[in-house]
């Protein structure tokens, strides 16, 4: 049970994220993707699925989208009308801020009966205007509905600039976060940095360290490198050009993902911060959502091993 495993602070948690399909999309072109997702998942040994709430985040990015900003549909919805067949646990992302006090406390306390889990996601940047910010959502949520398990955002590549990510993920946790999920990781120093910083924190204060979940994405083309980029993942200068200069990119990344994912568990598990993973594809190329799949079962695979000794 996803449940036990984050309460107990285990390490090997696996998910896997989607993105819900675009609004404009009609209701046989829904039925038919979320029918593909189906197929792909249904035998896989998942922890749950993560579905995203995307925001637009042109305010907070320099340049222009790689790929057209589409509304999409609420992840919520379409996780109940169209993919309530994978039984396996729901991560729903939340953007906080587009909701007023009344909208979230409405969401936060629907199917109150019900164990469910969700990933409360702030502001993209300062200049973005919002109706309620991630401090009172998360008061909102201890508030009312004990059965919401609360997730947050981790940002490994932020630490290499301030330095304060774990201070940000222990205030989280006090707040309300019981796990994390990662930004797309490419960058294994941003990521050791961080869990070495929140190890100690943690150790010298006498704090609980909670599950984090690196997220991992192949990258099998130009522009899903470039699209990577404009969301502010990190990709060091030496992989970016492994993957330009490689004749198989999307081959190499996943060789990569899964010899830096190994580094980063490795480095948790000597230090017994209970690490897990979430893997996703950011590009919709049918290639490249196959590579993510088979990279998830790699995954798998190692940190079972790892997990056994």
């Amino acid at each position: 049970m996803l449940k036990d495993k984050i309460r107990n602070k285990q390490a090997g948690i696996l998910t896997y994220g989607l993105t819900p399909p675009k609004e404009t999309n009609t209701a046989e072109k829904i039925t038919e993707i979320s029918q593909k997702q189906y197929e792909r998942l249904k035998g896989l040994d998942l922890d749950a699925l993560v579905l995203y709430d995307v925001q637009e985040e042109a305010d907070r990015m320099e340049g222009d989208r790689p790929f057209p900003y589409l509304q999409t549909m609420d992840p919520t919805s379409y996780s109940k009308a169209y993919l309530s067949q994978l039984s396996v646990p729901k991560i729903i992302y939340c953007c906080v801020g587009k909701y007023t006090e009344t909208q979230l406390a409405e969401w936060v306390k629907a199917d109150g009966d019900q164990e469910r889990y969700s990933v409360f996601v702030g502001a993209s940047s300062s200049q973005q205007e919002v109706k309620l910010d991630l401090a009172e959502a998360y008061k909102l949520s201890g508030k009312l509905n004990n059965s919401l398990t609360l997730g947050g955002v981790l940002i490994p590549e932020r630490h290499l600039k301030k330095g304060d990510e774990h201070i940000r993920v222990v205030n989280k946790t006090k707040s309300g976060c019981d796990f994390f999920v990662s930004q797309a990781t490419y960058n294994v120093e941003a990521s050791k940095n961080f869990l070495s910083d929140y190890y100690y924190y943690c150790n010298n204060n006498g704090i609980d360290m909670v599950p984090i979940l690196f997220n991992l994405a192949p990258c099998g083309s130009p522009k899903t490198l470039e699209f990577m980029k404009w969301l502010g993942i990190s990709i060091p200068k030496w992989l970016e050009n492994e993957l330009k200069y490689s004749n198989d990119a999307l081959e190499k990344s996943i060789v990569l993902s899964h010899k830096i994912f190994e580094e980063i568990l490795d480095f948790g598990l000597e230090k017994g911060i209970p690490i897990g993973c979430s893997i996703e594809s950011v590009s919709t190329r049918k290639v490249e959502i196959e590579a993510s799949i088979q990279l998830l079962i790699d995954i798998k695979s190692t940190m079972d091993k790892k997990l056994s000794v």
